[in-house]
């Protein structure tokens, strides 16, 4: 009983310090979030951070996993909802590029966390999202609606060209007018990679 109490507390304070911290960096960037405001908001300590999360980096890796995963479920219902497979991989790859609008993924999966944490496409996260993307064409490639070609070469390069549209978009004076431009170059990318009797 005493463990499964001191597991929730632990999870709470966890919540606590990203839900804290997420609002934070969403309205104040990484730089400008002070850890002291944080915590103190949060009704924790500096001691409660830095034994969850190690740092401020740490915590904001852990802010861009949770939002990665909320990205990541957003594309898959995209997918999901689209006629067919082939659609449904273009659906995902136009969400992710869509949510590049958004003023808290822009600042902290966009800006801020390459600014922090390095090239994006090494991120943790982004193994399971390339693999998830090469499965995907490679049963396309199966079904003959994409041309044969190497799975994992398409992936980066499919995903490579969502995640620079998204950065490109995020960086932009004018987030709109470059959406649709990235859109519309994603859109012929992707369809070079189609089996020309389709």
């Amino acid at each position: 009983m005493a463990e499964g109490r001191r597991a929730q507390m632990v999870a709470e304070t966890r919540a606590k310090l990203l839900s804290a911290a997420r609002r934070a960096f969403a309205e104040q960037g990484y730089a400008g979030a002070s850890m002291d405001e944080l915590t103190a908001g949060a009704g924790l300590t500096r001691g409660a951070l830095y034994h969850n999360f190690g740092d401020k980096k740490g915590l904001l890796q852990a802010v861009i996993d949770q939002i990665d995963a909320e990205m990541l479920a957003r594309m898959r219902l995209a997918r999901q909802r689209a006629e067919t497979p082939w659609l449904g991989f273009l659906a995902e790859g136009i969400a992710y590029i869509e949510m590049a609008l958004e003023p808290e993924i822009q600042r902290i999966m966009l800006l801020d966390g390459p600014a922090v944490l390095g090239d994006p496409s090494q991120w943790p996260n982004q193994t399971a999202c390339l693999k998830a993307t090469a499965e995907t064409i490679e049963a396309l490639v199966a079904e003959g609606t994409l041309r044969p070609v190497d799975p994992e070469a398409a992936a980066r390069l499919i995903n490579g060209a969502a995640l620079n549209a998204a950065l490109w978009i995020a960086a932009a004076k004018d987030p709109r007018a470059v959406h649709g431009k990235a859109v519309d170059a994603f859109l012929l990318l992707a369809s070079g990679l189609r089996a020309a009797d389709v």
